[in-house]
């Protein structure tokens, strides 16, 4: 039976049922669980809360843990739960392959690798149809780097302010968020230029992004016109003209930056930086290790809503529902310029990671979970966007489908961040209903809300009504 827990909050918000029982728990008592962590795990892997949670089983939206509790699972393993927790078909189809073969490399031809780049190209326009296969983001965007270098014969790569591409020491590079830099020497070759933010940043107004919530900010602009977009356009093309060399090798950009907390650019502005590259003999890497597999809702790909075909894709993440892998797409002649010497990857596209991630398209198709991203993720939007209309601390809601950020200020006027402590408090408070969300953004100030794409209205009405409370209970404090 499901135990029932007093939290330090109440909420009339009812969780949803659930009819999935867990297994008893029956690993180390919670203390030793925790005495190995400070012995035996590298302090740099840092838990959520201030009393880590101890789970011990998921099903699609939910997770359980070691009490039996249930959570609704808002963050989905840092955005990599795209179908749900252990969905049936994609464990299945595991389990059928663990039993056939784990694994060769891709010296010998087995059956899944074949199947599973023909069924992933396929979902990509012309000329993206060949896939390298690797085994998470940083390797991929690693691998799209030297790829845009070895083709181009340029090196210097732009990335933007407030992306995250990666933690390995050739990605830190255009990794641009300080909590993640380390002081060794990085980045040599890799420009970062102004984040087309529209809500922090120094322009932005009530029409510039392609969302159902705008900001609050005033336009200026004429019928047709974004001035944000713009300026900061005019940012992006100062920082060609003095920051780097004539010719660039490439170009990164998450089509909606996800560590950073969900920020949108202007419509067309991704359209026309794409153009400036590519006139400066560069190529355009679409990081979609957030965005891609149907998250956005609109489309399947979140390059597609910016109405641009990048050179090279990279793809982690939701890939695998939480099996390591990742992939680079790209087209026939960038991929040559990687095979006139040897590069090779040991466990990239094994039987096992390949029959995976064929039953997660499998699964996104027939759950229709990019409609339901669409759907329930709109709804989760226009609901949050009433809270920030109520509250003064929440100044920006935006996203996209499933991918959503709330961001906490002082006060709407200064768009000062919220100080860490007491989004700490908001943040456990819903910890202790029953909701699990994650964070981001520069000051860690922004809720980022990325859940399984299976996750229900029934589950967000319950999520936004818990927030709703968290955020009472913040007000009730401060007064």
């Amino acid at each position: 039976r499901q135990q029932k827990w007093k939290s330090s909050v109440s909420t009339q918000a009812k969780m949803p049922p659930c009819d999935f029982v867990p297994e008893k728990y029956e690993s180390y008592p919670y203390e030793r669980m925790q005495k190995i962590r400070e012995q035996n795990i590298a302090p740099s892997l840092r838990t959520y809360y201030k009393k880590p949670l101890l789970l011990h089983q998921g099903h699609m939206q939910w997770l359980f843990d070691h009490e039996g509790r249930r959570y609704l699972d808002l963050f989905a393993g840092i955005v990599t739960v795209s179908v749900g927790h252990c969905h049936p078909k994609v464990t299945m189809a595991t389990q059928k392959q663990l039993a056939r073969l784990w694994h060769t490399t891709s010296i010998y031809m087995y059956p899944p690798i074949h199947e599973y780049a023909e069924k992933l190209t396929s979902l990509f326009p012309d000329p993206l149809k060949v896939v390298y296969l690797t085994n998470s983001g940083s390797e991929a965007n690693d691998l799209a780097m030297f790829m845009a270098r070895l083709h181009t014969r340029n090196f210097d790569i732009i990335s933007l302010r407030g992306g995250y591409h990666g933690g390995s020491p050739y990605t830190l590079g255009l990794t641009s968020l300080a909590p993640y830099k380390h002081g060794v020497a990085n980045g040599f070759g890799c420009t970062a230029t102004m984040l087309p933010d529209v809500f922090r940043g120094p322009w932005g107004g009530s029409h510039c992004r392609d969302s159902p919530v705008q900001t609050v900010r005033k336009c200026s602009c004429t019928e047709g016109a974004c001035l944000a977009k713009d300026q900061y356009i005019e940012q992006f093309k100062d920082t060609l003209n003095t920051s780097v060399p004539k010719t660039v090798a490439g170009f990164i950009a998450e089509p909606i930056q996800g560590v950073n907390g969900a920020v949108q650019y202007p419509r067309n502005f991704l359209k026309e930086a794409y153009q400036l590259i590519r006139e400066r003999g560069g190529l355009c890497i679409s990081d979609e290790v957030q965005t891609g597999f149907g998250r956005t809702g609109s489309h399947f790909w979140g390059f597609q809503a910016h109405g641009v075909v990048p050179d090279i894709v990279t793809l982690a993440k939701g890939i695998g529902n939480g099996f390591p892998m990742a992939a680079v797409v790209t087209t026939k002649d960038i991929a040559n310029s990687l095979a006139q010497n040897l590069h090779f990857n040991t466990f990239g596209g094994n039987p096992l990671a390949c029959v995976v991630g064929a039953a997660v398209l499998d699964a996104i198709e027939e759950d229709g979970l990019q409609k339901n991203s669409e759907d329930v993720g709109t709804h989760m939007l226009l609901e949050m966007a009433k809270l920030r209309d109520k509250f003064e601390i929440v100044g920006d809601v935006r996203g996209k489908g499933l991918m959503i950020g709330v961001e906490m200020v002082t006060d709407k006027d200064s768009r000062r961040p919220l100080p860490a402590e007491e989004i700490s408090q908001i943040w456990e408070d819903c910890k202790d209903m029953g909701v699990l969300i994650g964070r981001g953004g520069l000051y860690s100030q922004t809720f980022r809300i990325k859940p399984p794409m299976c996750i229900t209205k029934r589950d967000v009405d319950f999520a936004v009504e818990v927030f709703r409370t968290a955020l009472q209970k913040h007000m009730e404090r401060a007064a």
